[in-house]
């Protein structure tokens, strides 16, 4: 057979322009910043908004509502070159691809038009995503937020807790109970706007890392939302929920592979340089093994990252190939920076130096969007069908 006709890991011209835009993009708006986002918690709109001109915000919107159209392959190149500048402040700029994947896939075409269209594409809007609660995380099923009918619109009540770009959204796409009686056949999802009466959002968490992303609480009183503002119908928001997933799970694999990428070349950098017992420090046996341990899990994650979001793409179904792909990359990143840390050392404890940064912000790939045992589940159940 022509192995021209069957598998190519190689990226297309477009694909390569992309990654291209994307590393300048973190060499030059990013890591220069990186250190100051992460000492002050400030949020990076100006980073934000400079994304968002050369088409790296927004990038999942279709062409037909003014986006990119992005697939979930390019997607994940892009997360991978934003993340290795910084995890922060890619987290912030992607979240707007999370948030509008409801719309996208159970919205309708005039709920497309605008939302997507006029206020993502046209006027910028950042948008919010909210599932999680504070006593219902992986569990989404078991979540208390209430949306009642009354009339012509819902009454909302409740809360959602680590939020990214809650207060800096202008509307927010809201999972909440519709019929509690019929558990996750119950749950339904809302767009809402950001100044309806009701809604209160907290100060930003004080987070071990990922400082340049914002992440607060948000709660609904009585807050009241026009029918029309449902995504899909009643009861169909489990499944949206789940669907969404499947599409941002490989970007959040993907970035976790451009944080390790960033450590694995800090330390071969420092490795180089540094000298012990006579020799560069890389030429020692057990570290020079740790760095090549680093080189051969980034590969291989990133392999498993590009096969989900083909799968993805081409409209297969495989959960299960999607999960792997989160927890490995996530739990390998993990590794990475800790292993990365070790080769430093003493500096590498320092806040001087990149590599704790890495570390810090790495630790909640492993916790959002699913957690690294919640994937596992997945796998468990898509095996043992």
């Amino acid at each position: 057979m022509d192995a021209a006709n069957g598998l190519s890991f190689e990226l297309s011209e477009d694909q390569l322009q992309l990654q291209k835009l994307a590393r300048d993009f973190a060499a030059k708006e990013i890591i220069p910043k990186a250190e100051h986002f992460d000492r002050t918690a400030e949020f990076p709109i100006d980073i934000i908004n400079k994304g968002r001109a050369i088409g790296l915000v927004n990038l999942n919107i279709p062409l037909d509502y003014g986006g990119p159209g992005a697939t979930v392959l390019e997607e994940c190149i892009v997360a991978e070159e934003l993340a290795y500048g910084c995890s922060g402040i890619s987290t912030s700029m992607s979240v707007n691809n999370l948030s509008s994947l409801p719309i996208m896939l159970g919205g309708t075409e005039s709920q497309k038009d605008y939302w997507l269209g006029e206020r993502m594409v046209g006027k910028g809007d950042l948008a919010a995503y909210c599932v999680t609660e504070p006593a219902a995380g992986s569990n989404v099923a078991g979540m208390q937020t209430r949306a009642e009918r009354v009339n012509g619109h819902y009454v909302i009540n409740g809360s959602k807790i680590f939020i990214s770009n809650v207060n800096y959204s202008s509307f927010y796409t809201v999972f909440a109970v519709t019929d509690p009686t019929k558990k996750h056949k119950g749950i339904s999802c809302f767009i809402i706007e950001r100044d309806t009466p009701g809604i209160k959002v907290s100060k930003h968490f004080d987070k071990l890392g990922q400082r340049a992303a914002d992440t607060a609480e948000i709660v609904f009183e009585n807050v009241e939302v026009p029918a029309e503002n449902r995504i899909g119908e009643e009861g169909m928001g489990f499944m949206l929920a789940m669907a969404v997933f499947d599409h941002s799970r490989p970007g959040v694999a993907a970035g976790a592979v451009g944080v390790a990428r960033r450590a694995l070349e800090e330390s071969v950098k420092y490795a180089k340089e540094r000298e012990t017992f006579g020799q560069p420090l890389w030429q020692h046996q057990a570290i020079g093994h740790k760095i090549a341990d680093m080189a051969i899990n980034i590969e291989a994650a990133r392999l498993l990252v590009h096969q989900a979001a083909w799968a993805v793409d081409n409209g297969i179904a495989n959960p299960k190939i999607v999960a792997a792909a989160k927890a490995f990359a996530a739990d390998m990143a993990m590794q990475v920076t800790v292993d990365a840390v070790q080769v430093f050392g003493g500096y590498g404890y320092m806040r001087e130096y990149p590599v704790e940064k890495l570390m810090r912000d790495i630790k909640v790939f492993q916790i959002y969007e699913g957690t690294s045992e919640i994937q596992r589940n997945i796998i468990v159940r898509e095996l043992f069908r």
